[in-house]
């Protein structure tokens, strides 16, 4: 199994803080630093000092490690025009040297989009335009150098693209995920290499992992060529003082964390994640981190949870 560390800057998080937490993640061996793409904090949070932008962020991950994988859990659709996008990851896949997973998704969190004047159209436009985005991107980044690129669609015209520049990677990880029962599985089918759950009990994870392998026979895919991974919000201690310790520090209680992520001792992580396994067929576990500041958390993790997850 693969752990991931997934951070929600827009809860309150400067670019240093999350650098920290990605230098402290690659030297740990974590396999890849990802943040979300949001504009607005959640709940209580403060915030402060303010959003930072995903893609920018990840351009100064890139040239300052070395060897984990950037991405985005995930890069909302209503946030960019898919022309400039498809330059801008693939310009931080060249600044990385070829790290870059890219996660898309077709945008869900209203009050964000009003605070920053973003159009926020309702969820069938949105889907299509995240449609769009996805024929979009995925093609320009697959036109021959030499060749041109063209698409006509409902939300987005191109014309005689030169389809530049190209990721360094011959083809981008493309993550998808989401609950949607009929279309998000088929674009899954289609574009995506890596499926994400994030939050989800494990049941419905079950479920919507069957969706997509029906997808993928439906369009004569293999199913197992879509890597399926979940999020889940962690928290871990030494002992029962620590793991309490932890999870006030975010907020929440240990109970409710047990219940629908990752809490406990390690011993208890480890068997929590093997019921994931078993249960769902996942192997890449995202860990939510909430408390930035706490890397020995990270360290932990690292050193007494992942070691057993390879044996």
């Amino acid at each position: 199994m693969e752990l991931r560390v997934f951070t929600e800057p827009q809860q309150g998080a400067t670019y240093d803080d999350l650098l920290a937490v990605a230098r402290t993640a690659e030297a740990a061996g974590y396999g890849a630093f990802f943040r979300s793409d949001h504009y607005l904090r959640m709940g209580s949070a403060d915030g402060l000092p303010g959003p930072t932008d995903a893609w920018i962020t990840l351009a100064g991950l890139a040239r300052e490690t070395s060897t984990i994988r950037l991405g985005t859990l995930v890069t909302a659709a209503t946030f960019r025009h898919p022309g400039p996008l498809a330059i801008g990851v693939a310009q931080v896949d060249h600044m990385s040297g070829g790290r870059v997973d890219f996660g898309l998704g077709s945008g869900w969190f209203a009050e964000e989009h009003a605070a920053y004047g973003l159009d926020f159209p309702d969820i069938g436009e949105r889907f299509d335009r995240y449609e769009e985005q996805l024929e979009i991107i995925t093609s320009l980044w697959a036109t021959p150098v030499g060749e041109t690129y063209s698409f006509e669609g409902k939300h987005y015209t191109l014309k005689d693209s030169p389809a530049l520049p190209k990721p360094v990677q011959a083809r981008v990880p493309v993550v998808i995920g989401g609950g949607g029962k009929k279309r998000t599985p088929a674009l899954a089918a289609r574009y995506a290499t890596e499926f994400n759950l994030p939050f989800v009990p494990a049941d419905f994870a079950v479920e919507q992992f069957g969706r997509v392998d029906e997808a993928c026979r439906a369009i004569g895919r293999d199913p197992g060529t879509v890597t399926r991974s979940v999020a889940l919000v962690v928290a871990v201690g030494k002992d029962d003082a620590e793991v309490k310790r932890r999870a006030d520090a975010i907020g929440r209680e240990v109970d409710e964390l047990k219940a629908n992520g990752l809490a406990g001792t390690p011993a208890e992580v480890v068997d929590r994640l093997g019921e994931w396994r078993e249960r769902t067929g996942a192997h890449r576990y995202y860990l939510q981190v909430l408390d930035l500041s706490d890397l020995a958390h990270l360290e932990l993790v690292a050193a007494e949870v992942a070691p057993q997850l390879r044996s």
